[in-house]
């Protein structure tokens, strides 16, 4: 995996493309270099990323993975039973979720973490209108516990927020900058794409999101925006058009 680096700055002129976005992080960008769990520079550096954008008037809403913890998938292929499995990798969300509403209100972001399962002695229950009225105030908000049901995957449960709380685009931040025709890691001749469509990234099973996520980014006409989150100020690079990245949008596209 590749370190933090920082990207250019943006002209000061240079505006958000969008008003509200769903930001979808993946467990193991938390990691930076370690083999598990949070390494606090990555985390802080994913926040100052947040808390940059949020000083342009952007109202930001995010979902946190939770495989630097555990993966409810993997230990299911192991021998767990599934849903345990899954109940088990929704907690874990919930922990990056509250490392990161930590790190974002150290540094004076207004944070609230909401969780589809009820832990009322550390968050907040998901109740969308609710999240809503705290987006309307400029505070992040950050969806825990997935969509509170086994054998849905963090990225349904992004797809689901996004649409939910209105975004105009989902973001993905990842460890590499936009959607390849394989692992740029292991194929080094692996093509990226700049745009993809819905339907491309469906039948090339590119597998940057699962089949009903980018279902129902098609179905709410959502455009996703994958990027890599490992490069300082990406975030705000990609919301101006800037910076290198995949979009992934309709399936009649220019």
């Amino acid at each position: 995996m590749t370190s933090l680096s920082p990207q250019p700055a943006q002209p000061a002129s240079a505006r958000p493309l969008y008003h509200r976005v769903l930001l979808k992080v993946s467990g193991e960008v938390l990691m930076g270099e370690q083999p598990f769990g949070i390494d606090l520079a990555t985390l802080d550096a994913v926040a100052a990323d947040i808390a940059e954008v949020t000083t342009k008037g952007v109202e930001v809403c995010l979902v946190i993975g939770g495989g630097n913890i555990f993966r409810g998938l993997s230990m299911a292929g192991k021998g767990m039973e599934r849903a345990s499995a899954d109940y088990m990798g929704m907690l874990a969300t919930v922990m990056n979720a509250l490392a990161l509403q930590s790190a974002l209100e150290k540094i004076g972001v207004n944070t609230r973490v909401q969780s589809a399962i009820p832990m009322d002695a550390v968050c907040e229950p998901y109740i969308r209108r609710r999240a809503l009225r705290h987006l309307e105030k400029g505070r992040v908000v950050i969806f825990a516990a997935g969509v509170g049901a086994p054998f849905f995957t963090t990225d349904t449960g992004a797809a689901l927020r996004a649409a939910e709380m209105g975004c105009e685009a989902l973001f993905k931040g990842t460890s590499v900058d936009g959607v390849y025709s394989a692992d740029p890691k292991t194929h080094p001749d692996a093509e990226r794409y700049d745009r993809l469509s819905y339907l491309d990234v469906l039948a090339r099973d590119l597998r940057v999101m699962d089949a009903s996520s980018i279902s129902l980014m098609r179905d709410n006409a959502i455009p996703i925006v994958v990027f890599s989150i490992r490069e300082r100020g990406a975030f705000l690079n990609v919301l101006t058009g800037a910076g290198v990245h995949t979009v992934i949008g309709p399936d009649s596209l220019p």
